[in-house]
């Protein structure tokens, strides 16, 4: 058994009528839209209720699935203590989960409970289906911070879980969209809360589950959207599966965006797939390496093939003499969706030839940076890649010689040494870059260092 239906809803405190007081008038739409889903729902008589939630626990770079028998919660935080609940978890669906996730080795599962009460994310949705059913599970499942393709990824684990585990399970995506819509909103606005709505509300009235992948992080981040990751959790519930969309609502009254969509499976469809690694995605990948710089196309042939196969990508011969002929220290770096992923290099030389360093920084940068965890093949169609080649670098006398747009900086106190190098964006005056430079070999703001500086030539 598949998921049997799936919806995306919001959670404004404000809907529910104890807290509202009378204000929940202004979103009488939402409300609308909100029974009808529970009334939906009512009708399939699902076995479990899995709800994603932005404000239930949250990592960086793990899924937290509340763990336990059983949770309690209620609106005491909103001045309404009487509006309570008392949920019973679907022990066995979350035990099959985490046992995918750990055959996987993907970060999910029941560690890490900070706060085991109710969120109101995960409320105000059973709120209205407690109205009209009762007859359920539950199963809370956490955001994270880590890039989309792996909440996708996470979604695609759920229901694999549901499928090996026979249940009827209904899927709910609790978030908010903009919370920047409105001058007179309580966060103000932004051009790009407008443009979120618009975008996300068309993109789930089609179910066009892939497209979700495409938001730029800090395209949401500017628009102060909190649904996004609970949205492609979802969508990668479906994965393989044709969905048939509808809008129920759609409010921007109060400054915050609240849309309301239902998904119903119809029937398996390998299109939509869309983390799959396919041979027609193979070739997206190797298209990406094909068009680019020759530099950036070898630094992904070798992470793509030490990720997909685990093997050090062989030297190629068809590489300018440049590559092959030079020794010189290399930073390879990886974004996704314009966030950092990835950035591992080296100062000095340390293999025989420029095109060596590139190859296994490259695999360092993907794998082995200690700031994230190791890139996932699903993730490969999505990374933007550059190479910075250094040159040899100098001593100076002072940060007067520095220029944080054309020089990079190493910073030196005995054998401690740290690197960063130039025209980072965020990074706009050399005493932040030197700052940072400090940081990242262990020396206190205070300490004197030697300071050297080096040009880079930047492929991308």
């Amino acid at each position: 058994m598949s998921i049997i239906a799936g919806y995306m809803v919001p959670h404004p405190p404000m809907i529910i009528p104890q807290v509202g007081r009378g204000s929940e008038a202004q979103i009488q739409k939402t409300i609308d839209a909100y029974k009808q889903v529970a009334n939906e729902i009512a009708s399939f008589k699902p076995e479990t209720i899995i709800i994603s939630s932005p404000h239930s626990v949250m990592y960086t770079d793990y899924f937290h699935i509340s763990p336990g028998k059983e949770a309690f919660g209620d609106f005491a935080d909103f001045c309404a203590k009487g509006v309570s609940f008392h949920e019973t978890y679907d022990e066995d669906l979350v035990d099959e989960i985490c046992s995918i996730a750990d055959k996987e080795d993907f970060p999910a599962g029941t560690l890490g409970q900070r706060d085991a009460l109710l969120d109101h994310g995960t409320m105000i949705p059973l709120y209205f289906i407690r109205q009209v059913y009762s007859d359920f599970r539950l199963v809370r499942i956490g955001l994270s911070g880590l890039p989309l393709a792996d909440h996708y990824a996470f979604g695609r684990i759920i229901q694999q879980a549901v499928e090996e585990a026979g249940k009827r399970v209904v899927y709910i995506a609790s978030g908010d969209l903009s919370h920047k819509l409105q001058s007179y909103g309580p966060y103000g606005f932004t051009p790009e809360g407008p443009e979120y709505d618009k975008r996300i509300m068309d993109v789930c009235s089609r179910a066009a589950f892939g497209e979700l992948l495409d938001f730029d992080e800090s395209f949401c981040d500017r628009a102060a959207e909190c649904g996004h990751r609970s949205f492609v959790i979802m969508a990668g519930a479906f994965d393989g599966i044709a969905v048939e969309a509808k809008q129920l609502s759609h409010e921007d009254i109060t400054g915050v965006g609240y849309g309301i969509c239902t998904f119903h499976p119809a029937g398996r469809d390998s299109s939509r797939c869309f983390l799959d690694y396919s041979s027609g995605q193979d070739l997206n990948t190797e298209s990406q390496s094909g068009s680019s710089d020759p530099y950036v196309k070898l630094a992904r042939d070798s992470l793509t093939s030490y990720i997909l196969r685990r093997q050090v990508l062989d030297l190629p011969t068809n590489l300018p003499s440049e590559m092959t002929s030079r020794r010189a220290g290399a930073f390879v770096s990886i974004h996704e969706h314009g966030q950092l992923r990835g950035c591992i290099g080296t100062i000095v030389p340390t293999q025989d030839c420029l095109a060596e360093e590139i190859i296994r920084n490259a695999i360092s940068a993907s794998t082995r940076d200690p700031r994230f965890r190791p890139v996932r093949k699903e993730e490969l169609p999505f990374l933007e890649i550059s190479v910075d080649v250094l040159g040899e670098p100098e001593d100076i006398k002072s940060k007067a010689d520095l220029n944080v747009k054309r020089y990079g900086v190493i910073v030196s106190k005995g054998m401690r040494r740290g690197l960063l190098l130039p025209d980072l964006e965020g990074v706009d005056t050399v005493e932040q870059q030197i700052e940072i430079a400090k940081q990242k070999a262990g020396i206190a703001p205070s300490e004197q260092v030697s300071l050297q500086r080096f040009e880079v030539v930047r492929h991308s």
